[in-house]
């Protein structure tokens, strides 16, 4: 079982890029496998969001996730949902995501998070939607593109 560790990338350097879109807001990931496509937009939606502030609650919280779906789009929506909930719920924004175990049709992750309060909250992003969802493999690479409703 092969393990990966991600840290939140510099505001410099995106794993993602941002689609346009009318009232919501889409980003477009790319990756060489699955682990680095659930990886990178999961921590899109902490870059998109938030920025840290300080470090008055260095206290680092573990939240385990483990979703299901009976197909790769259905498990990535439920992925980034899940985030958005367990965040909301416990009042932290997500810096590494751990990924344990990933295929098209489960996911098995550890996601790290800081107390809020360290952050300056920009956007509130509620969910991920359906609305123009795309996940794919191609010759060389994962690619997804999701909109969500901030």
């Amino acid at each position: 079982m092969a393990h990966y560790l991600f840290t939140l990338p510099k505001k410099a350097v995106k794993d993602y890029e941002l689609l346009e879109h009318t009232a919501d807001i889409g980003i477009r990931v790319k990756a060489s496998d699955l682990a680095g496509l659930f990886k990178s937009a999961a921590l899109a939606i902490t870059d998109i969001s938030a920025e840290k502030q300080k470090t008055q609650y260095p206290e680092k919280h573990k939240i385990v996730i483990a979703q299901k779906a009976d197909n790769v789009e259905e498990l990535f929506v439920n992925w980034l949902n899940e985030l958005l909930s367990a965040s909301a719920v416990e009042g932290l924004i997500f810096e590494d995501i751990q990924i344990n175990q990933v295929n098209e049709n489960f996911i098995d992750a550890i996601a790290v998070g800081c107390d809020i309060r360290n952050y300056k909250v920009n956007t509130e992003i509620k969910a991920a939607t359906y609305h123009q969802l795309k996940v794919q493999k191609t010759a060389s690479l994962w690619l997804a593109e999701v909109i969500f409703d901030v």
